[in-house]
């Protein structure tokens, strides 16, 4: 049996720490699928089309990592896609609290459905993509927080 994780977030944009755990987690899995959850209550900095375009961009020659989008539970695409984990990174207890909240109710949905948490490297542990989004409202240059070839 494959071992195929699901590494799901809105990617609003990718960042390096996304980028990172993405790679890591391909010594773990046998595929690692990234899926961007569209949420229509939640108004994106970019759009969905871009934000794809730049996962494919990043990870379209990996062997291994697979690019999508869904919408609805993370649990519900895991059972339609037959995955056994759900792959998160955390950056402070903070994260860890509030992901590990959702894993329990995940499991409790559905048991067979594993949540792997991979911490960040060190110096990913400040980066998110709501720091990136107001760094570049405010005109500022991001190349060192997203992944190399993205043009924001």
């Amino acid at each position: 049996m494959q071992r195929i994780a699901v590494f799901p977030g809105s990617f609003d944009p990718i960042t390096r720490g996304h980028e990172s755990i993405i790679r890591r987690a391909l010594s773990l899995f046998d595929q690692v699928i990234v899926a961007i959850g569209e949420n229509s209550e939640k108004k994106s900095f970019f759009q969905l089309d871009q934000r794809l375009k730049w996962l494919e961009q990043i990870f379209g020659g990996e062997p291994g990592i697979r690019i999508t989008t869904y919408s609805g539970l993370t649990i519900d695409f895991c059972r339609r896609e037959q995955i056994s984990f759900i792959l998160r990174g955390l950056r402070t207890s903070a994260d860890f609290e509030f992901e590990r909240g959702i894993g329990q109710m995940n499991k409790l949905m559905l048991p067979e459905v594993e949540t792997v948490f991979l911490l960040c490297e060190p110096e990913y542990a400040s980066l998110s993509s709501s720091i990136v989004r107001d760094i570049i409202r405010n005109g500022g240059d991001v190349k060192r927080f997203v992944p190399e070839g993205i043009l924001l």
